[in-house]
């Protein structure tokens, strides 16, 4: 009986702080506001979510700016070299491949301890603009590893026919690409704390 009192403390518990956090916008929109100039066109695609999960900021960054490693897990991702490393940035050529896309670009990647991993092509074929921000924020006063993540991507394909294909895999890619990372931390660090919860989520 006592285990089921305390089960049930912790669901009212959890459900007051996501509502909590869904009242609170995306982040997405410091994003636009401090990293992002450029007017959005109709063949640019955009994906924002916000999620508490069960890791603590700390190891949700080190997982997200281990660019290095990121053929390792990032699905499509065949290499990524590290170079021109900084404290707080850091450049990074990497190679994307899946079926017929094989192309290579450079990102800019900018990193603050343990808060934003913000990365933005520079040189390539490929894109015309591709930006990913991952911003880690507190999650739950009561359990300490957990934090809420402001996850962002967005890209513009110089190729038409490139653009014509990510509309009919968008989605999937990117909830592939989000999930990975996830995954990651779990094999670094073992099971969440929690179950993960999408708090808001927008894509256009």
């Amino acid at each position: 009986m006592s285990v089921k009192i305390v089960a049930n403390a912790k669901h009212v518990l959890l459900s007051r702080n996501l509502a909590q956090y869904q009242r609170n916008p995306l982040l997405y929109s410091t994003y636009r506001g401090i990293f992002d100039f450029t007017p959005i066109t109709k063949t640019r695609r955009e994906f924002t979510q916000k999620k508490l999960v069960g890791y603590s900021m700390h190891q949700l960054y080190s997982v997200v700016a281990d660019v290095e490693k990121y053929n390792t897990f990032v699905p499509f991702c065949k290499k990524s070299f590290v170079y021109d490393r900084k404290p707080g940035s850091l450049k990074a050529d990497l190679i994307i491949g899946f079926p017929p896309l094989n192309e290579s670009y450079t990102s800019n990647v900018k990193l603050i301890v343990p808060t934003l991993v913000k990365a933005e092509c520079v040189d390539g074929r490929l894109f015309n603009y591709l930006l990913t921000a991952w911003q880690f924020s507190p999650g739950l006063k009561d359990i300490q590893q957990s934090c809420v993540i402001d996850f962002m991507v967005s890209f513009e394909f110089k190729s038409l026919l490139h653009s014509q294909l990510s509309n009919l895999f968008f989605d999937q890619l990117v909830k592939q690409m989000e999930y990975a990372f996830i995954q990651e931390a779990e094999q670094r660090f073992g099971p969440p704390a929690i179950k993960s919860h999408v708090l808001v989520s927008n894509k256009s």
